[in-house]
């Protein structure tokens, strides 16, 4: 198992087809990761769009982690594996946190923000509408005291890095 840190090592991204992390479940700790998986997967010349999509599902889930899977601890822990496969990312997230509501993801619908007010906008809107819209084969499971979520993201190629 590797830590976030353990990517900055001169030559290890050039070779690299999976990204491997384990973390302690907190937002300093999400940010670190974060920029780490993206500086792994650099290599792999995904398009600009697909660069942001693949960050921006990875906050959001990583970010429910910390805010609801942890919520009542002071401590947690988070494995992310990320694994290219031809065109497609398959990604797992482990933590050791409280299960989901009803042992199920949320919906995530839309919601229109014409109509909302700040304080009415609803929790698990916005952030679980992105990643079901821009994941595939999502699936969450509750084995024993752990969450496994786990999702595949295609790459379209978009805007190739010159």
């Amino acid at each position: 198992m590797g830590h976030a840190r353990d990517l900055h090592r001169e030559g290890m991204m050039a070779q690299m087809q999976r990204v491997h992390l384990v973390f302690p479940g907190n937002q300093l700790s999400v940010r670190k990761a974060l920029k780490s998986c993206m500086q792994g997967l650099a290599h792999l010349e995904m398009g600009q769009d697909d660069k942001a999509s693949v960050e921006l599902v990875l906050a959001e889930v990583l970010n429910n982690v910390v805010e609801h899977a942890y919520q009542e601890r002071d401590i947690g822990v988070i494995e992310l594996d990320v694994v290219r496969r031809g065109d497609e990312l398959d990604v797992k997230i482990l933590d050791d946190g409280v299960p989901m509501p009803g042992g199920e993801m949320p919906m995530g619908l839309p919601h229109d923000l014409d109509a909302l007010g700040e304080q009415d906008l609803p929790e698990g809107g916005f952030g679980w509408f992105l990643i079901r819209e821009l994941t595939q084969n999502l699936t969450y499971r509750r084995d024993g005291s752990r969450n496994h979520l786990s999702f595949r993201i295609e790459l379209k190629g978009d805007q190739l890095p010159n």
